[in-house]
């Protein structure tokens, strides 16, 4: 009997330990099994180009930004290689844009009168040399007729003037009588026609001094206007002098001035001078009184893209420094305060770089840290694979910038 109680027990042990066996090992190929699956999923085949360069983001290459050639072609991204340079010093500072002398014209009232325009003109009117612009007409004014004056003295000088040419050589009017009457005749002609009538007579007539464009308008038709009463200013609009305000402090620094980027409200970036055929005209050496600013003068000449009156951001560029690293303004963005840029790797692979910049001549700034010879930077379209990166979309490209 104790024998039969022993075998039993010795079965019920194998037969545990048979269970927990097989169980043990279909865990262990189940474990198995869905590894494999996972790896499948997953795409983490190390051969795989998707998977190394972040299209399944495998660790270690979350940071890396993933754009085929196609679309960052079709988004306008561009890289290009960075290497170090020549840049500017710079003074930043603001300035406004002014006519050069000579190139604007006030127009004013040549006598009393009435002010009577001469067509349809308005601030930005293209006119002529010698187009009439007013008519100063003092007929109904007690007194103050000029022109009607200075006519009558004309025609009566003149009547004078012909009756002793028929009677000199006849010795009727004396040589000595008839030089006097011609010199009166020739001072009222001038007199008449230095007031400018028009073509009625009835008024003096005002024209431009040259061909240009109407600046502004001082006076409304029917205004009553002595001599002297500006009326209109006309400005050719061709030469243009850039002014920049420069703080006292950097005045040991106005001698290294050599040129200037500047850019207005109606520019979409920042130009150079001497893309409008500019130079330095002047360095101030004192300020204006009540004023800390020192003036820097450029002169250029006007494409018609920049509005005289406007004021600017102005860039003053000064001795040049070797071995610069620097990027167009528009590789660069921003966040939080921190600066980027998108560095391409491979053909289809970008990364995200944090970057310090230094001074900015308003198209390019220099590159403090962050960038290294040689380095493959996104100099066009950094904002689409800014998208990119955090969308993994790329709008299309488009030319509203």
């Amino acid at each position: 009997m104790k024998r039969l109680v022993l075998f039993a027990g010795a079965c019920a042990m194998l037969f545990v330990w048979s269970c927990t066996a097989g169980h043990n090992h279909g865990t262990h190929h189940e474990h198995e099994s869905n590894d494999a699956e996972t790896v499948h999923l997953q795409g983490e085949d190390p051969h795989d180009h998707d998977a190394v360069h972040g299209h399944g983001q495998p660790a270690g290459h979350t940071d890396e930004i993933v754009i085929s050639a196609e679309k960052a072609e079709a988004a306008g991204i561009v890289a290009q290689k960075a290497y170090p340079g020549r840049f500017s010093g710079v003074i930043k500072t603001g300035g406004q844009i002014l006519p050069a002398k000579g190139d604007e014209r006030t127009l004013v009232a040549s006598a009393d009168g009435i002010v009577a325009f001469s067509g349809n003109f308005f601030p930005g009117a293209a006119v002529d040399a010698g187009q009439q612009i007013f008519s100063i007409v003092s007929g109904s004014i007690q007194d103050g007729n000029r022109i009607g004056k200075a006519r009558v003295a004309y025609e009566t000088a003149k009547a004078e003037y012909e009756r002793a040419s028929a009677l000199v050589d006849s010795k009727i009017v004396s040589r000595k009588e008839y030089a006097v009457i011609k010199e009166d005749y020739e001072n009222a002609k001038m007199a008449y026609e230095a007031l400018k009538p028009n073509a009625e007579g009835t008024g003096v007539m005002i024209e431009s001094p040259f061909k240009g464009y109407v600046e502004s308008i001082f006076v409304k038709d029917g205004d009553y206007v002595a001599m002297g009463t500006p009326l209109a200013c006309i400005t050719r609009n061709v030469s243009l002098v850039l002014q920049a305000d420069v703080s006292q402090r950097y005045y040991d620094r106005l001698q290294e001035i050599v040129s200037a980027n500047f850019k207005t409200p109606s520019m979409d970036a920042a130009v150079n001078v001497n893309a409008f055929g500019g130079h330095l005209l002047s360095v101030g050496r004192s300020s204006a009184e009540s004023s800390y600013y020192l003036p820097v003068t450029f002169g250029f000449v006007n494409n018609g893209d920049v509005v005289p009156g406007s004021f600017a951001e102005v860039w003053l560029l000064t001795q040049e420094r070797d071995n610069v690293i620097s990027l167009p303004l528009q590789a660069v963005t921003e966040e939080q305060g921190l600066y980027f840029v998108y560095l391409k790797l491979d053909e289809d692979c970008y990364r995200k770089q944090e970057v310090a910049l230094g001074e900015s001549d308003g198209v390019r700034v220099e590159i403090l840290s962050g960038v290294h010879p040689g380095d493959n930077v996104v100099i066009k379209g950094a904002y689409s694979v800014r998208l990119a990166s955090a969308s993994n979309v790329i709008p299309a490209h488009t030319h509203n910038h």
